[in-house]
């Protein structure tokens, strides 16, 4: 019953944290599905790291429009505003990072991860990213249709697939192809022809200084449209609606769940199925995952154990199950750069393609070191690079040659709480119990190190079994 509760805990959220790592006698995934709800009902507070909209603007003044630079003290001031916004970004990364490690609401956290890599997005003002983060945290969990169009409408994703410069007589068609390839329908059902007479409907559509969206009349095209084979005068949430209209939408958006929550090995027979429901209940949420959590399917052998945890997962996972107090938390930012996944960075417009891209030799060697990290605060050897596709052209080598060749994850963990958690655990039992409350897998891959713990005391002996077995390459799969 352990694993069907471990499953559950990394599958819809970031895994168990110390408590819930001992075995459970019965599991009722209804009644678990149901407690996490109600730990995510409550609307998230905003993550603040540009501390008001002035902030926000001023920093991502480059964003916004061109200035022009008439000598070095100007271009300075531009420089530095940006430096200042991209760290506020970093700010934000932190912030999230923190609230899926320590936040009850699991479910919400892990859902806003899902929709951060579907509506991904890349924007140089932090206070603009700011607002779409908290408008894809507010409506993780709420309605696709509504989520769509209010990220949408973000500042944020207008600014990144330049709408802003979308007018009449002129159309930009990059806003209008994204959202039909990436956001709804998917490749395949779209013509080029839909794609242009969207980017006409999509014109005038676009945000003020404050980052609130602005529908500019002036620069809409207001003629007849022709849209999936839906004819007006459409504008840009028409367009939205013809698409939600488009059972392939629905399709679209639970095959991409079903990879992030179940398997990357799709079972489309259970797509479509999950695909009709969602369609025909008005893209809710809820009954979506109620459906793929509470179902027996969801728990069979080849669904668990069968996922390679992202980067974030897994960092986020040794945190809730090793507690502990970081001396210098922006170095997490590095370690997101080393295992391939920073928050708020995107590597495309298309998110990060997950799978077995997560793992290479080098990532995979990394992976299985975070424990030993962590634990023995050894020191990280970490080959600066340039990130600069991730960093929108502003890092230069320069930048990139300041992050440290040596690093530690170096901080305080909180051991008390693990060992309190195993302590009416026989010490020979303690070889099974501990590896069985942290994987999926049946086989126990440190039993060839029994006789290595047997020889330490019993607090030794907790510690060095749980970080063997965060270190094998079975932690990596949920």
């Amino acid at each position: 019953m352990a694993s069907f509760a471990n499953h559950f805990f990394w599958r819809a959220g970031f895994g168990p944290t110390t408590e819930d790592m001992y075995p459970t006698p019965t599991f009722d995934a209804p009644a678990y599905f149901n407690a996490w709800w109600q730990a995510s009902a409550k609307p998230p507070l905003p993550l603040i790291a540009s501390k008001n909209v002035v902030d926000g603007l001023s920093n991502g003044i480059n964003n916004i429009g061109r200035i022009e630079t008439a000598n070095k003290e100007q271009k300075e001031t531009r420089q530095q505003m940006i430096r200042q916004s991209r760290e506020e970004i970093r700010s934000l990364n932190l912030m999230w990072l923190d609230e899926m490690v320590d936040s009850t609401a699991q479910l919400r956290e892990k859902m806003a991860l899902f929709w951060h890599g579907h509506f991904a997005c890349r924007n140089l003002n932090s206070y603009y990213q700011q607002q779409l983060l908290h408008t894809i945290r507010e409506g993780a969990l709420g309605n696709f249709g509504e989520l769509l169009k209010n990220v949408s409408q973000s500042a944020a994703m207008l600014a990144f697939l330049n709408n802003q410069q979308n007018r009449k007589q002129s159309p930009n068609e990059n806003f209008a192809r994204e959202v039909m390839e990436l956001f709804t329908v998917g490749r395949g059902n779209y013509t080029e022809q839909d794609i242009k007479e969207a980017a006409r409907a999509f014109t005038g559509w676009g945000f003020n200084l404050n980052g609130e969206f602005v529908f500019r009349k002036q620069f809409h095209d207001t003629g007849t449209k022709t849209v999936l084979g839906v004819t007006g005068r459409h504008d840009g949430e028409d367009v939205l609606n013809i698409l939600l209209d488009q059972p392939a939408t629905a399709v679209f958006i639970v095959r991409k769940l079903y990879k992030f929550l179940v398997n990357e090995k799709v079972n489309e027979d259970r797509v479509k199925r999950l695909a009709k429901s969602f369609y025909e209940g008005g893209y809710e949420i809820k009954p979506l995952l109620k459906d793929i959590f509470t179902s027996g399917w969801f728990y069979e052998k080849e669904n668990t154990g069968s996922k390679i945890k992202s980067p974030v997962e897994l960092w986020a996972g040794i945190r809730r199950i090793l507690p502990m107090e970081l001396d210098n938390p922006p170095i997490q930012l590095l370690l997101q750069r080393a295992l391939g996944q920073i928050l708020l960075y995107p590597p495309s417009v298309a998110g990060w393609p997950g799978g077995t891209a997560w793992i290479d030799s080098s990532s995979l060697l990394l992976r299985m070191r975070l424990p030993h990290l962590v634990a023995l605060a050894e020191p990280f050897a970490f080959a600066a690079k340039s990130d600069d596709d991730v960093s929108m052209g502003r890092e230069n080598m320069a930048d990139a040659q300041k992050i440290p060749q040596r690093f530690k994850l170096k901080g305080d963990i909180d051991w008390d709480l693990l060992i309190k958690r195993f302590e009416k655990v026989p010490d020979a039992k303690l070889i099974d119990t501990i590896p069985a409350s942290l994987l999926q897998s049946k086989q126990n891959p440190i039993t060839s190190l029994a006789s290595r713990f047997s020889r330490q005391d019993r607090i030794t002996t907790i510690k060095q079994i749980t970080i063997a077995t965060m270190a094998t390459p079975e932690f990596q799969l949920c």
